[in-house]
This record gives C-alpha cells, sequence and structure tokens, in this order.
C-alpha cells in the first residue's frame, strides 16, 4: 500500500513537473506572427480573458488557458492598459503580456512641414487615420483658438517637426504639443539674439521668420535673406516680399503673381506698406528663427533668384547691381524658354 501511495506521489509530481515545464514553454515560445508584425487592438475595459481568446481565434496566441492562469497567477491580468499595439514578429506570450501590462501602445506620427501654413496644417491633421477630433464639427477657428488663444492670431505659432502619438489623440492635443514647442524654440532663439535688432519682441521675431522661410528653402541663405529684411526695416525700406503678398491674397493667387496684385494693398502687402505685416504667413522652422535673430552684417539690399537648379540668390547691396542680376535671371528663363 504504502509502496503504491508511494508511486502515486511520484507520479503526481512528474506529471506537475511536466505541466509547469509545459507551461513555462507556451509562454515563451514565439507567437505565430507575420514578419510584419501584428496589430492589436485592445478596447478600453477589455479584460485579460476577452484578449487571449481573440487571440487564439486569430491563430495567434495556442495556449491561451495557460497566458490566462499565468496573468491571474501574477496579478498581471488586472493591470493590462486599452489601446493600439505593434507585436513585432518573434514576440513570446509573456513578452506581449508585459507590453500591455506597460501600456508600450503603438505610436503613430504627422510631420509638420516648415513653410507650411495653419491652413495646411488643419488639412493634415484632419486626414490622419488615428487623430480624432475633439469635439466633431468644431470650426477650424475655434479648434486653432483653443490652443493658441494667447496669441493675436494662430498663423506662425506651431513649430514644424514630426509628432508622435497614441491611436486616438485628439486634434487639439496634437496642435498643442507644436503650439508648446514653438513657443519653446523662439524663447530660447529671443533670448540669444543678436543686439541692435529692429524687432521689438519675439512676435515680431516668428514674422520676419516665416517671410525667410518662405523666400529661400536653402539653410545657408537664411542668414542672407533675413540681412537683407533687417536692414530694409532699419532704414525705413519696404520689405517687397513677393510671399507677404501672396499671403494677403488669400485664395485668390492662382499660382501666377500678377503686376496688379503687386499693387493690391492689403495689410500683407510689403509693397504698397512699410515694416511687418500683422502676422507670421507661415510656420517657419529653428533655422529660420535662428537666421531672424542672428542676421548676416552684410550690406546686402536686395536679392533676386539666380536661376540654378539649387534654388539660390543673388544678393546685392545697390539698386544697379540688382537690376543687373534681374537682367540676367530673365535673359536665363528666356534661354531656356526656347
Amino acid at each position: 500500500m504504502m509502496r503504491r501511495l508511494l508511486l502515486v506521489a511520484i507520479a503526481a509530481l512528474a506529471l506537475a513537473g511536466a505541466a509547469a515545464w509545459f507551461a513555462r514553454t507556451a509562454l515563451r515560445e514565439p507567437l505565430s506572427l507575420p514578419d510584419s508584425g501584428y496589430v492589436l487592438e485592445v478596447p478600453a475595459g477589455a479584460s485579460l480573458r476577452s484578449v487571449v481568446l481573440r487571440l487564439k481565434e486569430e491563430g495567434v496566441l495556442e495556449h491561451p488557458r495557460i497566458v490566462l492562469a499565468y496573468g491571474r497567477l501574477t496579478g498581471l491580468a488586472a493591470g493590462i492598459k486599452a489601446g493600439e499595439y505593434l507585436v513585432p514578429a518573434g514576440t513570446t506570450p509573456m513578452a506581449l503580456l508585459r507590453q500591455l501590462v506597460e501600456g508600450k501602445v503603438r505610436l503613430h506620427a504627422l510631420t509638420i512641414v516648415e513653410g507650411w501654413t495653419t491652413h495646411d496644417l488643419l488639412r493634415a491633421v484632419h486626414r490622419h487615420p488615428a487623430i480624432r477630433a475633439s469635439e466633431p464639427g468644431q470650426a477650424d477657428a475655434a479648434l486653432l483658438a483653443a490652443v493658441a488663444g494667447g496669441a493675436d492670431h494662430p498663423e506662425g505659432w506651431f513649430f514644424p517637426d514630426t509628432y508622435r502619438f497614441a491611436r486616438g489623440t485628439t486634434d487639439r492635443e496634437v496642435l498643442q504639443m507644436a503650439y508648446e514647442r514653438m513657443k519653446t524654440v523662439l524663447e530660447r532663439a529671443w533670448a540669444g539674439r543678436s543686439a541692435g535688432l529692429p524687432l521689438r519682441s519675439p512676435y515680431e521675431a516668428l514674422i520676419l521668420a516665416s517671410i525667410v522661410e518662405k523666400e529661400t528653402g536653402l539653410d545657408r541663405e537664411r542668414s542672407r535673406v533675413a540681412g537683407v529684411f533687417v536692414r530694409r526695416l532699419q532704414a525705413g525700406m519696404r520689405l517687397q516680399a513677393d510671399p507677404t503678398v501672396i499671403y494677403g491674397l488669400g485664395g485668390n493667387f492662382d499660382g501666377d503673381l500678377t503686376r496688379r496684385q503687386l499693387a493690391q494693398d492689403t495689410p500683407y502687402n510689403s509693397y504698397t506698406r512699410t515694416g511687418l505685416p500683422p502676422s507670421p504667413i507661415a510656420l517657419p522652422g529653428e533655422s529660420s528663427l535662428l537666421a531672424a535673430v542672428h542676421p548676416d552684417e552684410s550690406e546686402a539690399l536686395y536679392f533676386v533668384a539666380s536661376g540654378e537648379e539649387d534654388g539660390s540668390h543673388v544678393f546685392s547691396a545697390t539698386l544697379r547691381e540688382h537690376n543687373a542680376a534681374v537682367r540676367r535671371y530673365l535673359a536665363m528663363l528666356k534661354e531656356d524658354s526656347k
């Protein structure tokens, strides 16, 4: 009798050991995932049981009961967080459970491009599949005001960069990230500005930076362009910047700036008005912001496109030099059109 009980006990221990080994193996065996990974949506309030059963149905997880038992035994089952998860190939059930508990959700990205206007920004935000409207049907002006309520005009106040966020992040939250970043970068640039600038506030630096942003796409030229405009402001000359005129035309600009439009007075027409326009005309990047507060110290008062493929410009200190550069540019255009 004792021998039989001993054999039964040994068999039970062996079975328990085998079960424990099997469970450990099952928890450490990679899930059945494609090489590109697997996107797992965990709704708010979902239990670990519902998650593992869905993974079983989709052929991802072979032993859901073992994962559920492990989760309950360790207390992890109650700690999973809702969200969208990207589960890479090679992930084990144990690693997935840790990912769910730590809330390591999949991050999406939105890149705000230098030189965009707020109209371009809002269009990109509204079209992004992972961003939800904070207040469906809310007018764009109200949305911008909710984020940049302290600004006189929302244009220019959103820093161009790539922002990452979880699915379900609201439009207001994304815009808030860009707004706060712009305030930080602008404040830092203004604090380190060169002496003697004809700019009275960080906001005026933002306005100038937006014009620089639209005038050249070359980082090496930005301080030179800023220098031209700074010297014009100091001399009481009009800026005569085509991008400000175009911004003031709004939807009336069809891509071809005419002499009549250059003479059409708007608050943004820097051919008809002196000084800076009333607001930025685009979203400037950091290089344009730094150029606005650290303009070059040459004598150039004019610039015109060089006609080269790199989009560079010719800078001149006198009107005579500038007119000669314009004639060369027009001749180049004429030659290229043949």
